[in-house]
């Protein structure tokens, strides 16, 4: 029996997971949480099997859950559903030790099979997300993307900014100060080598680090 744990911040999202679930043989939902910081907590009780997370979570992101749970618990697998397709994030996954990569378009078939190709320690990505990562190099200007100097933090506060949140919202919604926040934003953007966030809003546009359609 593989145990599971659900991280979503949206409950209709998990209520769709445990539909699923619920009628495949060998997978048993041990908790579910909304987001990142209870999700850890968690993990760290329940000691689940596998992971599924959203990669975009209020407080702590899909990024840095993955971090924190293969550097504490390496035992436990991580299987990111989400629907960011492009950009550096699901490299940036695979290398934190993600096993898995999938986007919530996908076919509930597809879905069961990652999750048991996940349990069993294996990789498993979705098709179109396993073609970007092997174009990357050849569509990604001047091949590496910049975005991969920058910290987990520093990639979910660059995100807010490009989606037109403003500092005191992010602050709220990473739990962080407002002066946190306006350092990681100078920190970023010397990084990048930009200079303000109409510049880092088009660079992330074109690295495809974000969907604008897409929150």
């Amino acid at each position: 029996m593989t145990n599971v744990l659900l991280i979503d911040d949206h409950a209709l999202v998990r209520a769709g997971f445990k539909a699923i679930l619920e009628g495949e043989p060998g997978f048993t939902i041990v908790g579910e949480a909304e987001n990142g910081e209870s999700g850890l907590r968690m993990a760290r009780s329940l000691r689940p099997d596998v992971v599924i997370c959203d990669l975009h979570l209020p407080g702590l992101s899909g990024l840095e859950v993955t971090e924190r749970i293969r550097q504490s618990m390496p035992e436990l697998k991580v299987m990111i559903v989400t629907v960011q397709e492009e950009g550096p994030l699901p490299r940036r996954l695979l290398d934190a030790g993600a096993h898995g990569y999938v986007v919530k378009a996908c076919e509930r078939k597809e879905f069961i099979h990652a999750l048991r190709e996940v349990s069993l320690g294996r990789r498993y990505l979705s098709a179109s997300i396993a073609q970007r990562l092997a174009l990357e190099s050849v569509n990604a200007p001047k091949g590496k993307s910049p975005f991969d100097s920058l910290t987990a933090r520093e990639l979910e506060i660059t995100r807010m900014f490009c989606l037109g949140r403003r500092a005191v919202d992010i602050a709220e919604s990473l739990s962080l100060s407002p002066k946190t926040i306006a350092t990681h934003k100078t920190r970023l953007l010397a990084k990048l080598g930009v200079g303000d966030l109409v510049s880092l809003s088009r660079m992330a546009r074109a690295y495809g680090l974000f969907d604008p359609n897409v929150e």
